[in-house]
C-alpha cells in the first residue's frame, strides 16, 4: 500500500512546491516583457471605463488590450484605489488559480489516477528544453513566472476549464441543456477577447474534443447554437473590433518570427510526450490529445512555411497535449504494468522533468536574492527590468514623453504617454509616422528647430534618453538621472 501511494505523494508535493514558488513570484512581480502594456491598460481603464483611448499614446483609438479581463481589473483599480501593480498581482493570483484548477479539472476528464493532475502540472512547466525561452502563452516555469499577471495566463486557465466543461457536455449529449451550450459559446468568445492567441489554442483544443467525441446530429445542432452565441459576443464587444484583427499587417509577422528558431533546443524534452501520444494513438485512433496535437502542429508548421509567423502562437496547441499525455500516460503505465516497462517509463519521465527543472532553476532568483543563490544557479537567473518609477515625481498622468522603444514599453505603466508605442499597434493609423518622428528626434545631426517641431506636434513635455547625447540641446532642461545613466529632461516652452 505504501509503495502505491508514494508516486502520488511525490507528484503532489512537487506540484505544491511549484505553485508556492509562483505565489512568491507574484509577491515580487518581476518586471519584463509586456507588463508595462498591461499596467497601462489597467491605468487607462481606471481613469475612464467608457472611453479609455489608446493605452500607450495620446490618441483616441480602440485597442485589443481592452478585454473583459482587463475591464474587470480596471473596475477593481477604480473602485478600490489600489495601485495598478497591486491590481495586477491580484489578477496574477486569479490567473494562476484558474490555470492550476483548470489543468486539474481537464486531467480528471482523462484519468482518474490521483497522481495524474499533479504530474501533468509538473509536465506543463518542466517538459520544455535546455534552451531557455520566455514568451506570453508558454507555460514553462520561467516564462510563467514572468507572465503570470498577463491576460494569456488567465485565458489559458479559462481554456482548460472550457475543454473540461465541453468534454462533459459532449458526454451528456442532448441531455445537456441549451444553457450549457450557449454558456460554452460565450466562454469561448471571452477567451478569444481576453487573449486572441490563447483563444486560438482554446479553439483547436475544443475542435479536437468535439472530433474525438464524434457527436450525433442533435449535439451538432447545439454546438452550432453555442458557436453562434460566441460569434455574437465577439461582434458586440464595444472596445475593439475583434474581426478587424484578421487584417493585422506584416509588423505582427516580424515580431513572431523568433518563435520558429532553435526548436530542438527549446522543446526537445516534449518528445517524451510525443511518445506518450503515440502510445495513446495505438489504443484509440480518436484520442482527443492526439487530435489536439496534430491540429497544433499543422497550424504551427503552416505558419512557418507560409511566412505567417504569428501563427506560431498556436505552438501551445502542440505542446500542451504532449505534456498532458506525458503525465497521464506515465501514471497509467506505472499503475498497469510491472518490471522493465514500468521502471523505464518512470525513469525517463523523471529524468526529463529533472533536466527541465534544472534548466529553469534560475526562476528561484525571483524570490531569493541573487547573492544567496549558489553560483551555478545564479548564472541561470535573468535580471528583470528596473522600471521607470524614478520619473514619477515629475511626470504626471497624461503627460507625453519622448522616448526610444525600450523605455516606451514601460513608461505608460505609470500613466504617461509616449510619442510612439513600444509595441506594434494595428489600430493606430499613424504608428509608422510616430515611430519615424522618434527616430528623427534622436537622430545624429538633427537641428534644434526640427526637434522642436516634433515636440510641439505631439505635445511632448518630457524627454528620456540614455547618456548625455542630448546635453546642450536647446529647449531641454535636465531634471533627474535614473538607473543605467538615463536622464529625464523637461521641455522648456
Amino acid at each position: 500500500m505504501r509503495a502505491a501511494v508514494r508516486p502520488a505523494v511525490v507528484a503532489q508535493a512537487g506540484a505544491a512546491v511549484v505553485v508556492l514558488l509562483l505565489l512568491l513570484v507574484i509577491v515580487r512581480l518581476p518586471w519584463a516583457g509586456d507588463l508595462g502594456m498591461h499596467a497601462a491598460t489597467v491605468e487607462r481603464l481606471r481613469h475612464s471605463l467608457v472611453d479609455p483611448g489608446n493605452p500607450l499614446v495620446d490618441a483616441d483609438t480602440p485597442s485589443p488590450y481592452y478585454s473583459p479581463w482587463m475591464l474587470l481589473l480596471g473596475c477593481v483599480a477604480r473602485v478600490s484605489g489600489l495601485s495598478v501593480f497591486l491590481v495586477l498581482r491580484i489578477g496574477a493570483l486569479v490567473g494562476l488559480g484558474l490555470l492550476v484548477s483548470g489543468a486539474w479539472r481537464y486531467v480528471r476528464v482523462l484519468s482518474a489516477h490521483r497522481a495524474a493532475p499533479a504530474l501533468v502540472l509538473l509536465s506543463l512547466v518542466f517538459l520544455w528544453g535546455t534552451a531557455l525561452f520566455n514568451w506570453s502563452g508558454l507555460l514553462g516555469l520561467n516564462s510563467l513566472a514572468l507572465t503570470v499577471s498577463y491576460p494569456s495566463v488567465f485565458a489559458l486557465g479559462l481554456a482548460f476549464h472550457f475543454w473540461a466543461w465541453l468534454a462533459g457536455a459532449l458526454r451528456a449529449g442532448v441531455g445537456a441543456g441549451w444553457g450549457v451550450w450557449l454558456g460554452l459559446g460565450a466562454l469561448w468568445a471571452v477567451i478569444l477577447l481576453c487573449h486572441q492567441f490563447s483563444g486560438v489554442v482554446a479553439s483547436l483544443g475544443a475542435l479536437a474534443t468535439v472530433v474525438a467525441a464524434r457527436p450525433g446530429r442533435g449535439v451538432w445542432v447545439r454546438l452550432g447554437a453555442g458557436l453562434v452565441a460566441g460569434v455574437l459576443v465577439l461582434a458586440v464587444w464595444p472596445y475593439y473590433d475583434f474581426f478587424a484583427l484578421f487584417g493585422a499587417g506584416a509588423d505582427l509577422e516580424a515580431v513572431h518570427r523568433p518563435l520558429y528558431r532553435d526548436l530542438l533546443g527549446r522543446y526537445w524534452l516534449v518528445l517524451v510526450g510525443v511518445v506518450a501520444l503515440g502510445l495513446r494513438w495505438r489504443r484509440d485512433r480518436w484520442d482527443p490529445l492526439v487530435i489536439f496535437f496534430v491540429l497544433g502542429v499543422l497550424v504551427f508548421a503552416a505558419g512557418g512555411v507560409s511566412g505567417h509567423y504569428s501563427w506560431g502562437r498556436a505552438l501551445p496547441a502542440a505542446l500542451i497535449p504532449a505534456q498532458v499525455a506525458a503525465g497521464v500516460e506515465a501514471v497509467e503505465v506505472v499503475a498497469g504494468r510491472r518490471g522493465v516497462v514500468r521502471a523505464g517509463w518512470a525513469s525517463v519521465l523523471a529524468g526529463a522533468l529533472a533536466v527541465g527543472a534544472w534548466t529553469q532553476a534560475g526562476t528561484v532568483g525571483y524570490v531569493v536574492p541573487r547573492g544567496d543563490l549558489p553560483g551555478i544557479v545564479a548564472a541561470k537567473y535573468r535580471v528583470p527590468w528596473v522600471g521607470y518609477q524614478w520619473i514619477t515625481p515629475w511626470v504626471k498622468y497624461g503627460d507625453v514623453v519622448m522616448a526610444r522603444t525600450f523605455p516606451a514599453r514601460q513608461i505608460p505603466a505609470y500613466g504617461a504617454y509616449t510619442v510612439a508605442p513600444g509595441y506594434p499597434d494595428f489600430f493606430l493609423p499613424d504608428a509608422g509616422r510616430r515611430e519615424a518622428a522618434v527616430r528623427r528626434y534622436f537622430g545624429v545631426g538633427v537641428s534644434g528647430e526640427e526637434r522642436g517641431e516634433i515636440l510641439r506636434e505631439y505635445g511632448v513635455r518630457w524627454v528620456v534618453d540614455r547618456g548625455d547625447g542630448l546635453q546642450g540641446v536647446g529647449g531641454l532642461r535636465e531634471v533627474a538621472r535614473g538607473p543605467g545613466g538615463q536622464v529625464l529632461y523637461a521641455v522648456v516652452r
